[in-house]
């Protein structure tokens, strides 16, 4: 059985996610468990999901940019409380901010997005991502 989609294409944030996502070399959507995921041979940003607060406690945040930071950056990710750690992402390093947020910085989300991307991009990817600076 398929999952329901989960997510409305007016959704906040979600709009500026993908023109940010897809611009990357070989960059693709696909729905997965009902919410966009963006993928570069796996994927490096999904939108929505919720954060676990305790065993079979979760707090939906519908507007969440879910993506796996640069190691270097983790320190300071984890001491800024806009970020939290996402249910089923969490155990593999994922984080996660809120793109309803009413003080979303877009460079940094695109900063975000790019280093979740280098992670999992191909050789071929990243060469073609590095042209273009």
């Amino acid at each position: 059985m398929a999952h329901p989609v989960m997510f409305s294409d007016d959704d906040p944030g979600l709009a500026e996610l993908r023109a940010i996502a897809l611009a990357l070399p070989g960059a693709t959507e696909r729905i997965s468990y009902g919410r966009p995921t963006f993928r570069a041979n796996k994927i490096f940003a999904a939108f929505g999901g919720s954060e676990k607060l305790s065993p079979g406690n979760h707090r939906q945040v519908p507007s969440a940019l879910i993506f796996t930071p640069d190691p270097v950056d983790l320190p300071a990710i984890e001491d800024d409380p806009r970020f939290f750690v996402p249910a089923y992402y969490g155990p593999y390093g994922g984080r996660a901010i809120d793109l309803a947020a009413p003080d979303v910085d877009w460079t940094e989300i695109a900063e975000l997005v790019d280093a979740s991307y280098r992670l999992v991009a191909t050789k071929r990817q990243l060469a073609e991502l590095d042209a273009r600076s």
